[in-house]
């Protein structure tokens, strides 16, 4: 999503360009001596890709927080709260709802069953080179699609950080993003990552839950005012109808459905997120971790219902919609009203560091996916050393923050809504179905997980290419002079999860090939009691 960018009339006298730079540096310096600091005891792989393992389940659980909670999607969903209420809070409720699915599924049996990345667990007891293979290529890619919707959303907030409007301005903040991000990963690795993330997650809660306090206060912290407040107000055209189900979804609530399966269970498949559960040393640990992300985004997603009916009480639906960052202005605005320069410089910069931080931790998946998964286990056959390795993926961040940063430049002002659907829509489709059948489905087998992962990778790009989101509607990526749209949903999800599912099964029960029992029950084992989990690292 397009991250706001407040109009020069109205920010003109509050803007601060030196003063959000200023804010911005303290927490790039900060950050970078942190993560110099965590380098100095990266001496392996397990360093390098998990953290050696030496987060607790609190600290990784911030650091989830901090993964999930993006810029794009906080501004977003204030803005959807309000712009359209009660339709705008199930986004909050979605992203809720999933992390559900993560810790009573998927969290504890992926920390005993694998060792850096999702593709252990799926190749424990598959072939190694196909699974690795489609495993790989479904992380870079819902990896790749969600960096360049938080890229974009870096061009976006320039306005709000630098007061810089035209496209070249962007493409050079853009760009500097890239760079810091590099250089977060490069020097500190996973430990490096984590502790920016941990930084920034507490910075986000803390600053949104200021301004809730904020508008909460000015309203006799009663909710109720807020609520009234946001129902009368001269440019709410919908009255009371933003406090009731339907004004976004009310025609076509199948998209909705679609949307919600593609949040609930994407969650539980992006790569990114299960990379955080190698991090820990024990199961417990993993599940503590999910535990503590759960109530940290729950606070975060109550701090945005009172923010999003805040921001249509105080600055005005009209006023939002007519920005031209749309309704992701929503936010920005409302510190701006609340607190004038400083609160926008503090706003801006801590979401311009949570594009930081969230891509920092996509470019260390990838690059660990690369590196582990395609050069050591497939190329080099599992003969190459942890030094080698470590090598390949710093090499493959160069490489993937080169591509993230002109892609970012080639998507700024343009819908990129539909890049971060994609990345939850194929990590439903693709990842989920196969981490389940893995872990729970003795029967499954090599062409079960190949065809689950590369058709539910191959049917969410097509169905989302030929949705309203691509061509054909006003708000498309293409515009609507371009019109290729035959299919009806914004989300595939309703179509290509269950496809993934049900790929998963007719390869299975059609191969000829029969996996190894032993290995199969090897892994229910280590997967429900962590025996035979690589032990802890320790320095």
């Amino acid at each position: 999503m397009n991250a706001a960018i407040l109009p020069a009339e109205q920010t003109g006298a509050e803007q601060n360009p030196v003063l959000n730079i200023a804010i911005f540096l303290v927490f790039v310096a900060v950050t970078m001596v942190i993560v110099i600091r965590a380098s100095r005891s990266n001496k392996s792989a397990a360093d390098f890709y998990a953290g050696g393992r030496s987060f607790s389940g609190r600290q990784n659980g911030v650091a989830i927080a901090g993964d999930y909670l993006s810029a794009a999607s906080f501004l977003g969903i204030v803005g959807a709260i309000a712009i359209n209420g009660y339709d705008g809070f199930l986004y909050s409720i979605g992203f809720l709802v999933a992390w559900l699915v993560a810790l009573l599924l998927v969290a504890e049996l992926m920390r005993n069953t694998a060792k850096f990345t999702m593709a252990d667990v799926l190749s424990f007891r598959l072939q190694q080179r196909p699974v690795r293979m489609a495993a790989a290529l479904t992380t870079l890619a819902v990896s790749f699609f969600y960096l360049l919707a938080q890229m974009a959303g870096a061009g976006g907030l320039v306005s709000l950080l630098l007061g810089v409007n035209d496209a070249l301005g962007q493409s050079l903040v853009i760009a500097v993003v890239g760079v810091v991000m590099i250089c977060y990963v490069l020097i500190g690795g996973m430990k490096g990552t984590t502790w920016v993330q941990i930084i920034k997650a507490v910075l986000l809660i803390a600053g949104a839950g200021a301004m809730t306090i904020w508008v909460l206060a000015l309203k006799g912290f009663n909710f109720s005012a807020v609520l009234d407040a946001a129902v009368n107000h001269p440019e709410n055209a919908n009255g009371a109808a933003i406090l009731a189900p339907g004004l976004q979804y009310g025609a076509n609530p199948i998209d909705f459905v679609s949307l919600a399966l593609a949040l609930v269970l994407g969650t539980a498949g992006l790569p990114h997120v299960l990379m955080r559960f190698y991090t820990v040393p024990t199961a417990k640990d993993a599940r503590k971790s999910v535990v503590w992300a759960i109530w940290l985004i729950g606070i975060f997603y109550l701090f945005t219902l009172v923010l999003g009916y805040g921001a249509g009480a105080l600055v005005g639906p009209e006023t939002i919609a007519e920005a031209p960052g749309g309704q992701n202005s929503a936010a920005p605005l409302l510190a701006a009203e609340l607190g004038g320069p400083l609160l926008l410089g503090f706003i801006s910069a801590v979401a311009f560091a949570t594009i930081l931080a969230v891509v920092a931790g996509l470019t260390i998946t990838a690059s660990a996916s690369f590196a582990h998964d395609i050069y050591n286990s497939v190329l080099k056959k599992g003969r190459a050393s942890a030094k080698q390795e470590v090598k390949v993926a710093r090499i493959t961040t160069l490489v993937i923050g080169a591509a993230a940063i002109l892609g970012g430049i080639g998507v700024q002002g343009q819908n990129v809504a539909f890049l971060v659907a994609l990345a939850f829509a194929v990590a439903a489709s693709a990842n989920l179905p196969t981490i389940l059948y893995s872990l729970f489905w003795s029967k499954f087998t090599t062409r079960g997980a190949v065809w689950s992962m590369v058709g539910g990778l191959l049917s969410a790009v097509v169905l989302i290419a030929l949705s309203p989101v691509v061509s054909g509607s006003e708000t498309a990526m293409l515009g609507p002079d371009v019109d290729f749209a035959v299919f009806p949903l914004q989300n595939p999800g309703i179509v290509s999860i269950p496809l993934g599912f049900l790929l998963g099964w007719l390869g299975s029960v059609t191969s000829s090939r029969k996996e190894s029992k032993r290995l199969a029950a090897e892994m229910e084992v280590r997967a429900l009691t962590g025996y035979g989990a690589e032990p802890p690292v320790q320095h």
